[in-house]
């Protein structure tokens, strides 16, 4: 077990991500966690949600008692808040500084490592809710992205999150970006995706979308991730044309908002389809033609 243990954790922020790491760190400050946050009123409400947990009145404050500062705000305030807290770092203080965004790394950090501190980026690959002491709890055994200024930065993110039962993932900073756009296309997307299909449903009737969806989907889940875009099934890899054809048909005729997402999601399977060389290549001649943009 990780030693690790602070002097006093610092949480920038108020919302969900801030309220779960103030939960899932306290056990590791010696005295409770202190919560800052732009508008008070926010950092007081948080803090009674959460309870053992200090609320400073201003970030020097939370600057000059923590050695282990979390910046929990939305991606768009972030430059802002890092440059408050650099102009704030006491001298000669070398504290762990990291942010939980998943779009940065620790470039955007750079002006508080100038300044002396440790710095880096640990994304917890989660959703959060709004349960802090569950979310808090499902850390452990969640993938942690930590993207470190340094090596010695890196090593602490790592031990961070060793802290709180997570398993660290190494993201170079020049892969950062392009590791959330996947994140986000298989998250984001789904919840899209199935809405779309859902909708669908109740066009053809269905009272319970949901229902009828959750089996079907939970297990093609489970086909992607233990076996990749092997787990595929369905009429796109048998090459069924006239099923295609039948599908587009409908959707246009009765679901029309589904159409472009389900022509595109055809078109990109195709892709892989003709890469794996899994179905023959005249019956995939024939859906290109039919899943061509009219």
């Amino acid at each position: 077990m990780d030693t690790l243990r602070f002097r006093q954790v610092g949480i920038v922020g108020a919302g969900r991500v801030a309220e779960a790491l103030a939960v899932a760190l306290a056990p590791h400050s010696i005295a409770p966690p202190m919560l800052w946050n732009r508008t008070a009123e926010h950092a007081r409400a948080a803090a009674a949600r959460i309870g053992r947990i200090a609320v400073a009145a201003h970030a020097e404050g939370l600057m000059r008692m923590c050695d282990a500062i979390a910046i929990a705000v939305s991606d768009d305030a972030l430059e802002s808040v890092i440059a408050d807290l650099t102009r704030l770092l006491p001298g000669g203080s070398t504290p762990i500084v990291f942010h939980v965004s998943g779009r940065s790394g620790a470039a955007i950090l750079e002006p508080l490592r100038m300044a002396g501190a440790l710095t880096a980026a640990i994304h917890p690959a989660m959703t959060f809710t709004g349960d802090p002491r569950s979310e808090a709890q499902r850390m452990g055994g969640a993938r942690f992205a930590v993207t470190g200024s340094t090596p010695e930065a890196t090593e602490r993110g790592e031990r961070i999150v060793a802290l709180l039962g997570g398993i660290a993932v190494k993201i170079a900073e020049d892969r950062r970006s392009l590791y959330h756009a996947a994140l986000c296309h298989a998250s984001n997307h789904l919840v899209t995706l199935i809405a779309g299909a859902a909708n669908t449903l109740r066009d053809a009737g269905v009272d319970d979308p949901s229902g009828l969806l959750a089996p079907l989907v939970r297990a093609a889940l489970e086909n992607s991730l233990d076996h990749g875009f092997a787990g595929l099934s369905g009429p796109l890899l048998r090459g069924d044309a006239q099923t295609i054809a039948g599908h587009l048909a409908t959707l246009g005729a009765h679901s029309p908002d589904l159409l472009p997402a389900y022509r595109a999601m055809a078109r990109v399977t195709l892709d892989e389809l003709k890469r794996s060389g899994t179905t023959p290549s005249d019956r995939l001649t024939a859906l290109d033609s039919l899943l061509a943009v009219p």
